[in-house]
This record gives structure tokens, C-alpha cells and sequence, in this order.
């Protein structure tokens, strides 16, 4: 487990505490139209604002030219947001990188979107130690972000007094840790999506640790494929077959496996009104495709969910969208929600999933990030998570 220091174990009384958190959030007519991200950030917010610090938080917004204020790329409507959770106005400072601004004890200011500073994005040190000389204590808590080394990310914690993982940071990495460093077991992965070439890294990672691993969507049918079956015109790599055969070969060569439907849903054409059809996978016509895996199929991994010790989820097994063809992706949002294993579920479409299944609070953590989320399951070392680390050994 990375070791850290967090901002829980800090004296923030009256120090200046500059938060990078990840209020990336969808905005539309100035108002923000999905709020997940800024509830997720409140709890290190708020403790530092209990604790009598000055606190100063920054975010990015959208994708801003740098260099470039624009009304869209504005953290105005967070700013909104945020005091009417506080019940008290939220100061949005603009021109903040070479300071000239007053906080108070127990006040909180949003510094404008860090995406349009001057040498964020490629973490210049020059920007970086501006940042660094704002606070005594930097707090990063965007895991969102922590896959990326910027200057509002990764250098300004190398130059602060202090630098210390936020609540959520430290929940992130504590959930991951307790699903891969140190698994119950069995423990099993369940990888979905359209293309095994976004998640081959992950795939390839996960290989070496799972007892089980499900690939759904698009990312079996290139399995079913290497498996022998025809699968007519469903969304599939032929190109990674070998790859797929490969990852079967070396799964089993160590006792552990990929387990394939034996029944498919399938249909003629990508729509809404798509009639589904139930087949045994050996049946699959030359002008179907695979949409989803069958009742029987979905129950046997159900079965080894409510058996795991550890279950990680990142993609459905099916197009969900699609009700007649959402069955599969219900039936394991289900398990994940009944069984005693500890479950970890990341990415969009899997958020998605549970909440069109409604079992947010069953699911023991819920990663709020992308990006960074895959790469930590590639064992990648995330910029953050290093800087981190160093910082508390120095």
C-alpha cells in the first residue's frame, strides 16, 4: 500500500490549504447538470474548513485553450453549487497564480479553472512553485487527475511545505489497495466494452491476479471468436484473436480461467426495436450479432460472484441501453449488490449501469475516476500516487 501522508492527520488551523479537486462536472445555460463529482470532493472540503484552515480550492473544467478565459470554461457555476451546499457565498478568485489575495480562517475561495494557467498542463516548475508558494499544506485529492503529471497535479506537491492525500484521494487508493494488493479471494474481474485494444493493458494485468476473469461486450465476442465459435457479424477484433487465445492459454496454464456464455441474446441489427433472440453460442447465424449472454449464462457468473472474496467491474456485459438486451448486465449488477465479497466497480458505463439498476449503496466502493482507474488495474504507477510518496519521505 502506498505510504502517504493525509490531510486527517494534519493541524490545519490557520493554514493556508490549497485543495486540488476534481469538479470536472458537466455544465449546461450555467447551471451544473450532474453534481457526483463535487459531493465526492465535499467531505475534504469540508474538514478542512473545520479545522479553521484558509482553504483555497482549484479544479479543471472541460478542455480551455491555455492562456484563454472564456465564460464556458469558468468554475462559476461550481462556485454556485458549492455555497448553496454551504449556505454561505464561495469567493471565485480569477488572476490567482501569483497570489495578491487574502483568505480567511474557515473561508473557502475557488481559484478559477487551472486548465487555463500558463505551464499547467505541461507542469512547468516555473508554475508549479507559484502554485506551492499559495499554501502551507497542498492536499491533492482529484484521483480523477492523479494519472496525469501537471503542475496543479504533481508539481506544486513537490514544492509545497507539505503535500497530503484528501479523504477521497485516500479512499481511492485504499479500495484499490484492498482489491488488488491484497485480495480475498477468489477474486474475479469483469471486463467489458466494445474493443479489447482500449482494455489489452488491463486485460493483460488483470490475467496475472484473477481467479476468474469475464470479459463482456464487444471485448468477448473477439474471445468467443478465438474460442472457435462463429459470431456472424458481431463487433469484434479479429486482429487480436491470438492475443485473446493467449490470454485463455496462460490463464488456465496457471488454474485460473476466462469463462465463455454458452448462450448468447442476439439480433440483426444495432436499434431499440431489435426483437432479441435467444441462441446456443454454437448456433450464431453469419448475419447476427451478439448483443448480450443468455439467462443461463448470466446465472453461472452470478454463482461465482456470490462465491468471490473479491469482484472488480469495469464495463457490461451487454448493451444494457437496449432493455431486451440489458438482461446480463442486470443479473451481475445484482450479484454485485447481494453478494458478501468486497466489490470495486469503476468507469462511466458501469456508474451508468448502477444507477439504472439502483444499487449504488450496495456496491462496496464506486471510482469515481476513469482514466486513472484503468491505469492503477494496468499496475501502472500514477504520477500523483508517486509524488505522494515522496513527499512523505522527505
Amino acid at each position: 500500500m502506498a505510504a502517504f501522508i493525509k490531510m486527517t492527520d494534519l493541524d490545519l488551523k490557520g493554514k493556508r490549504v490549497l485543495i486540488r479537486a476534481d469538479l470536472n462536472v458537466p455544465v449546461s445555460d450555467g447551471k451544473v447538470t450532474s453534481d457526483a463529482r463535487i459531493t465526492a470532493s465535499m467531505p475534504t472540503i469540508e474538514h478542512a474548513l473545520k479545522a479553521g484552515a484558509k482553504v483555497m480550492v482549484t479544479s479543471h473544467l472541460g478542455r480551455p485553450t491555455e492562456g484563454e478565459w472564456t465564460e464556458e470554461s469558468s468554475l462559476k457555476p461550481v462556485a454556485d453549487d458549492i455555497a448553496a451546499r454551504l449556505g454561505k457565498p464561495v469567493r471565485l478568485i480569477k488572476d490567482w497564480v501569483d497570489g495578491g489575495f487574502e483568505v480567511a480562517e474557515g473561508e473557502l475561495v475557488l481559484l478559477e479553472n487551472c486548465r487555463i494557467n500558463k505551464g499547467e498542463k505541461k507542469n512547468k516548475e516555473e508554475t508549479a512553485q507559484k502554485y506551492a508558494a499559495l499554501c502551507d499544506v497542498f492536499v491533492m485529492d482529484a484521483f480523477g487527475t492523479a494519472h496525469r503529471a501537471e503542475a496543479s497535479t504533481y508539481g506544486v506537491g513537490m514544492f509545497a511545505p507539505v503535500a497530503a492525500a484528501g479523504i477521497l484521494m485516500t479512499e481511492e487508493l485504499d479500495a484499490l489497495a484492498k482489491a488488488l494488493a491484497n485480495p480475498a479471494r477468489p477474486m474475479m474481474a469483469i471486463v467489458g466494452g466494445s474493443k479489447v485494444s482500449t482494455k489489452l493493458t488491463v486485460l493483460e494485468s488483470l490475467a496475472e491476479k484473477v481467479d476468474q476473469l469475464v470479459v463482456g461486450g464487444g471485448i468477448a465476442n473477439t474471445f468467443l471468436a478465438a474460442a472457435g465459435y462463429n459470431i456472424g457479424k458481431s463487433l469484434a477484433e479479429k486482429d487480436l484473436i491470438p492475443t485473446a487465445q493467449a490470454l485463455m492459454e496462460k490463464m488456465s496454464k496457471r488454474g485460473a480461467t476466462i469463462p465463455l456464455p454458452t448462450d448468447v441474446v442476439v439480433g440483426k441489427k444495432f436499434d431499440a426495436n431489435e426483437p432479441a433472440v435467444l441462441k446456443n453460442i454454437k448456433d450464431v447465424a453469419d448475419d447476427e450479432m451478439i448483443f448480450d449472454i443468455s439467462p443461463d449464462s448470466a446465472q453461472v457468473l452470478a454463482d461465482m460472484i456470490m462465491k468471490a472474496g473479491t469482484v472488480v467491474w469495469n464495463g457490461p456485459v451487454g448493451v444494457f441501453e437496449f432493455d431486451q438486451f440489458g438482461a446480463g448486465t442486470k443479473a451481475i449488477s445484482m450479484a454485485c449488490a447481494k453478494t458478501s465479497a468486497f466489490t470495486l466497480a469503476g468507469g462511466g458505463d458501469t456508474i451508468a449501469a448502477i444507477q439504472k439498476y439502483d444499487i449504488y449503496d450496495d456496491i462496496s466502493y464506486i471510482s469515481t475516476a476513469g482514466g486513472a482507474f484503468l491505469e492503477y488495474l494496468e499496475g501502472k504507477v500514477l504520477p500523483a500516487v508517486e509524488m505522494l510518496e515522496k513527499r512523505a519521505q522527505s
